[in-house]
């Protein structure tokens, strides 16, 4: 017998909002599918969610609110830490705190975690110049900065890599199809474990490859107001999602006072890279409709951050949905996008997770006695397989 996931509600249609930078009142005229018979909220959930997270592109006059440029004297502290690092001849992987001691910019970077998990939900970490390190000291200076943000490291495959490359690479179909390697623009979606999804950003693409990121918050807030049937069908746990494993589940869970949405296209409805098992159940209309509207509005509320080389993103990855505008890369190597993906979650600040999302956070962080890979450059799929693992 297939799988199947029992839903319920009446079914309407949905046309996607075709300006990303319209008003919320144009985006909202365009939420114009039957509402259900019984538009009222998901029990226990607000009518509206006034906090910091609930931010729009345009509620950022300039770059300087979420971007942390390191100071001369940061940088040097950098290196004094790297420098003790080495000397305790280490393995990354037992890079900490203690052991890479950042007695300023430590503190520094403590506010940019709270942000992070109780502020706006992202920040970037500015002024590394990757031209003047060696990939493996880059590589150890960026889980220095990590490890005072977020202290956990989340594996991110059974096989236990760690490091994901994310660089365009057309030398198969299958791999110019999949997320990872492909140049062309993605839609919103979350990663399917850690509490905080990170980048270095090792370079850049030519032209493009922009960081475009969007709040749940606001989107919630929006669709609470003007569709509530939506949150209703998002809140709902009858979501057959694919990837990593097949399951029923909600992409909204309201908990502890705090908003969380975990989801992403392709474990829903299938890609090139990994098509849905017909044997699956598939989305309902209403469903479809739910996921169209919910892209246009983070695409009409989004913040495009324009990357630069050495770049450090942190990014709330259960309350701000990220995506990539499409790229070009160009002949050398500083001109083709590099960039280097982590999963990380802080025993202290971090929130506490849904039961139907714990196996994927307990697969990526509660697995002391597994095996860790650490592959500080692109590997062949054997290593990293590309069939199981949408982003």
């Amino acid at each position: 017998m297939s799988p199947s996931c029992t839903g319920t509600g009446p079914v309407s249609v949905f046309e996607a909002v075709p300006c990303p930078h319209s008003s919320n009142l144009e985006v909202l005229k365009s939420l114009d599918g039957l509402r259900s018979e019984t538009p009222a909220l998901p029990v226990g959930f607000p009518q509206s969610l006034e906090e910091e997270l609930a931010w729009t592109g345009s509620s950022f006059a300039d770059e300087s609110a979420y971007v942390y440029n390191l100071t001369d004297a940061d940088i040097l502290e950098l290196a004094a830490g790297l420098k003790h690092f080495k000397g305790l001849q280490l393995d990354g992987d037992h890079l900490d705190r203690e052991n890479f001691p950042l007695p300023t910019l430590g503190l520094k970077l403590n506010l940019l975690s709270l942000d992070v998990h109780r502020g706006k939900g992202f920040c970037v970490v500015r002024g590394i110049d990757p031209r003047c390190y060696s990939v493996e000291d880059l590589t150890l200076v960026y889980l220095a900065v990590q490890a005072y943000v977020a202290k956990q490291r989340g594996r991110q495959d059974k096989r236990g890599n760690m490091l994901v490359h994310i660089v365009a690479d057309n030398s198969t179909a299958e791999r110019d199809n999949h997320h990872r390697h492909s140049n062309k623009s993605i839609s919103f979606h979350n990663e399917e474990a850690g509490d905080v999804v990170s980048w270095l950003t090792r370079s850049t693409a030519a032209a493009g490859g922009k960081c475009i990121i969007a709040s749940c918050y606001t989107a919630y807030n929006i669709l609470a107001t003007e569709r509530p049937d939506m949150i209703r069908t998002l809140a709902r746990a009858d979501w057959p999602f694919a990837l990593p494993r097949f399951q029923c589940r909600p992409i909204l869970f309201y908990q502890n006072s705090q908003l969380i949405m975990n989801f992403g296209r392709a474990a829903l409805l299938g890609s090139a890279t990994h098509p849905r098992p017909t044997r699956l159940p598939s989305l309902t209309a209403r469903q479809v409709e739910t996921l169209d509207a919910l892209e246009a509005i983070a695409k009409a509320t989004q913040l495009e951050i324009q990357t630069q080389a050495g770049d450090m993103h942190f990014i709330n990855n259960l309350a701000v949905l990220h995506r990539r505008e499409g790229f070009v890369d160009g002949e050398s190597t500083m001109d083709k996008r590099h960039l280097v993906r982590m999963r990380l979650r802080d025993p202290e600040l971090g929130w506490i997770i849904p039961n139907d999302l714990k196996r994927e956070w307990e697969d990526a962080f509660d697995k002391e006695d597994k095996e860790r890979v650490w592959h500080l450059e692109p590997m062949p799929d054997a290593f990293f397989p590309l069939r199981k693992y949408p982003n």
